[in-house]
């Protein structure tokens, strides 16, 4: 699961990046408010990479998909940007969980295996 969400972070990392880039044109934004935001932002896509599998992780990241979404008030297409990337985050969470069974399932096999021959 770790290589699934991981994977999708990063990709938001940059596309929260670009929307910063879209959002400092706004006049009504400052521009250290806009890199606080999106910086806290690109940050955590980064620290959750890390803490995935840990307790709450996917909860967080669940978190950032409604914040990634809600910031298409300021940035239009993120309202779509922000829809895509939690479909991602779903598919990298429930497709995840199934490799990883798979692997555990996998690995008990082989160990069985290898108690048998011995």
């Amino acid at each position: 699961m770790r290589t699934l969400c991981s994977s999708t972070l990063i990709g938001e990392f940059f596309i929260i990046g670009f929307a910063a880039l879209v959002a400092m044109k706004d006049p009504d934004l400052s521009t250290g408010t806009v890199w606080a935001v999106s910086g806290t932002a690109m940050a955590l896509c980064l620290l959750l990479c890390g803490l995935v599998t840990r307790p709450g992780g996917v909860a967080l990241g669940w978190a950032l998909q409604l914040a990634l979404v809600a910031s298409g008030v300021f940035v239009p297409t993120m309202f779509f940007m922000g829809a895509v990337f939690a479909v991602l985050w779903w598919a990298s969470v429930h497709f995840g969980r199934k490799v990883d069974a798979a692997r555990a399932r996998f690995a008990a096999q082989g160990a069985s295996s290898t108690a048998d021959a011995a």
